[in-house]
């Protein structure tokens, strides 16, 4: 009998004590000498989401740096630090186009070259630093993600000074990650957007 009473007690304990786990949500971190940014993904653009999360869990990106800034259009950086280096990329990625998905102020896109078929470089990224959008790039860029915590850190990286090829004269890195964040800490990171959170569980 007294057996039997410690085996209920405990799992009562058991029971109190394993509070189902919060929803967490996967979200991107770009990290440079500059400060902190944060993007949330876009669902209707799973392949490019699949790939960045990838490359950044593989810290693909820890080596390089911004090597393409021009203020008032994007800063972009990747495979590797050189203006042609779409040809080392590890593999190219389809286009997931949507008309919803435009090239906004923070957009997080990738980067590509002249390929008819308009295949993303897996490893080419870049942000979009005009406040008016850049609407030309819709449909022919994909964007895949949108800042929501660090534009005045993709201002000030958009302002360093830069060469005839519009690489910084001074080196700008990247360290980029995934975190899992619940509703309640992007909440107190400024994500505003309740919405897509809401869509998303």
């Amino acid at each position: 009998m007294r057996n039997l009473i410690i085996i209920t007690l405990l799992f009562l304990c058991a029971c109190k004590t394993s509070a189902p786990e919060p929803v967490t949500y996967d979200i991107g971190q770009i990290n440079t000498p500059k400060g902190e940014m944060l993007f949330w993904f876009y669902e209707e653009t799973p392949i490019h989401k699949a790939s960045f999360i990838q490359l950044a869990n593989e810290n693909f990106w820890d080596s390089l740096t911004f090597n393409r800034v021009i203020e008032d259009f994007v800063i972009q950086g990747g495979c590797p630090d050189t203006q042609g280096g779409f040809a080392d990329s590890p593999y190219l990625l389809k286009p997931e186009f949507r008309d919803s998905i435009k090239h906004i102020y923070g957009a997080l896109g990738a980067g590509r070259d002249g390929n008819p078929e308009k295949l993303s470089a897996g490893c080419q990224l870049y942000v979009v630093d005009d406040q008016e959008g850049i609407p030309r790039l819709d449909g022919n860029y994909m964007i895949f993600g949108q800042m929501f915590k660090g534009f005045d850190v993709l201002d000030a990286i958009a302002k360093v000074e830069t060469d005839s090829l519009d690489k910084p004269l001074v080196d700008v890195p990247m360290n980029v990650n995934v975190l899992q964040l619940t509703a309640e800490e992007l909440q107190a990171l400024g994500y505003e957007m309740e919405e897509k959170v809401k869509s998303s569980q």
